[in-house]
């Protein structure tokens, strides 16, 4: 259940400003951060989830850092908590706390009636002041693969991004298909190969905004590389141990490009 009265301050605190995660110190800003936020009126929405001890701030687009404080990537910052099985689970409750405030952002009115929406009391949800319907967070699967063909991987530049890096093939799961019906189709139609031995490996909560990223691994089964053109810029079979520019550290993308789940 999620809060938003003024005296609820919890353990953790989050301070976000769109992907940026805020930082005193190289730490969490404490209680006093957040108040000084308040006051100053620079926040867009507040909220805190007593039930897991945090409260998630965020903060208006062009608000100036408070005092003693820099904002990181939120990526950046999954990459520093990967050491311990604590910093494991303050990352994946940071992805929880920004899912939930582009929840609340993207969730004001019903889509049934038209009427506002307001923090339901009872559960994680939305609820419609007019016509009680229920609005719950929705969660986005997409599909990330790593194919190998002996001792190359395949890595593909995307179209839709202004990175110039490669990274792995990725698509959203359609409705009606299996997550591993997904691999197969996003790898055939963004490149025209087929493949085998799928794989899952692990998952990451990407939120930017909703997304669950599903990892896997397959090999390859046949064909020539043939890119969509409206979503491939090139792709291509690196050799492992001489690959392009990829994603940077604390993606899930960079686990699976350099081996690095566990």
């Amino acid at each position: 259940m999620l809060s938003n009265q003024d005296d609820v301050f919890s353990k953790t605190q989050f301070v976000f400003r769109g992907d940026s995660i805020i930082l005193q110190n190289g730490n969490l800003p404490d209680e006093n951060i957040v108040r000084r936020c308040m006051e100053h009126q620079i926040a867009s929405d507040w909220f805190a989830e007593t039930e897991y001890n945090y409260s998630a701030l965020l903060l208006e687009k062009d608000a100036p850092n408070p005092a003693g404080c820099e904002d990181i990537h939120l990526r950046d910052f999954f990459w520093r908590m990967k050491d311990s099985d604590e910093h494991k689970k303050l990352a994946a409750l940071s992805a929880r706390a920004k899912g939930l405030l582009s929840f609340r952002k993207n969730k004001r009115f019903c889509s049934i009636c038209g009427g506002p929406l307001h923090d339901d009391k009872q559960f994680t949800a939305r609820t419609c002041s007019k016509c009680g319907h229920q609005f719950f967070p929705q969660i986005e699967p997409a599909v990330i693969v790593l194919v190998s063909k002996g001792n190359e991987i395949l890595l593909a530049q995307h179209m839709n991004r202004t990175y110039n890096f490669y990274s792995c093939i990725a698509g959203f799961v359609e409705v009606g298909e299996t997550i591993e019906h997904a691999v197969v189709r996003e790898i055939k139609e963004e490149t025209g190969l087929d493949v085998k031995d799928v794989r899952y490996v692990a998952s990451q909560s990407w939120p930017f905004p909703d997304q669950l990223m599903l990892a896997f691994r397959a090999e390859y089964a046949g064909g020539e590389i043939k890119i969509q053109k409206e979503e491939i810029r090139d792709a291509q079979f690196f050799p492992r141990d001489d690959l392009p520019q990829t994603p940077p550290p604390g993606s899930v993308a960079w686990n699976l490009i350099h081996e690095c789940f566990e």
